[in-house]
């Protein structure tokens, strides 16, 4: 199993909205990054679910990926803010996984206390200007989260 953390807006899609609907297609990615780290997701996979361009951002919940390799359906709707011209059914170039609500959290862990907990090799969110919407988070640093916010992981 590995450790991602996801950001989202939360007036956009926040952990309210997945926690109302229990799952959500994580569409809409148009970073080939973020997109080639969605591609190396597994189903049983964690993620945490941070909350961005708020203030403050941070660490709210949990999901876990439930199924991957899903093709994209924005990038072929002419009338989505992530349409993408140049994709084509025979030829998608972007694909997303889909995420199932765990938990939210009892309190935020917000960016100012992961940059004072972790430095940017242990947790890439703290660099600064990092505006990747998917990262990698290792088995140490998703222990550390977890002992932090004092929340059991299997909880």
């Amino acid at each position: 199993m590995a450790w991602w953390l996801m950001k989202s807006e939360p007036d956009v899609y926040g952990i309210q909205h997945l926690q109302a609907e229990g799952t959500t297609l994580w569409d809409g990615i148009r970073n080939y990054q973020a997109r080639n780290f969605m591609r190396a997701m597994q189903v049983g996979d964690r993620a945490f679910f941070y909350h961005s361009n708020v203030t403050p951002p941070g660490i709210v919940g949990l999901m876990q990926v439930i199924e991957t390799g899903v093709v994209d359906p924005s990038q072929f709707d002419p009338a989505s803010r992530y349409f993408d011209a140049a994709a084509r059914p025979e030829a998608p170039r972007w694909d997303c996984a889909r995420l199932a609500y765990r938990s939210t959290f009892p309190a935020m862990l917000s960016l100012d206390d992961l940059r004072e907990h972790f430095s940017v090799e242990e947790l890439a969110v703290v660099r600064r200007g990092n505006r990747l919407s998917i990262l990698p988070v290792s088995d140490a640093g998703a222990e550390k989260i977890f002992r932090l916010l004092g929340v059991d992981p299997e909880g």
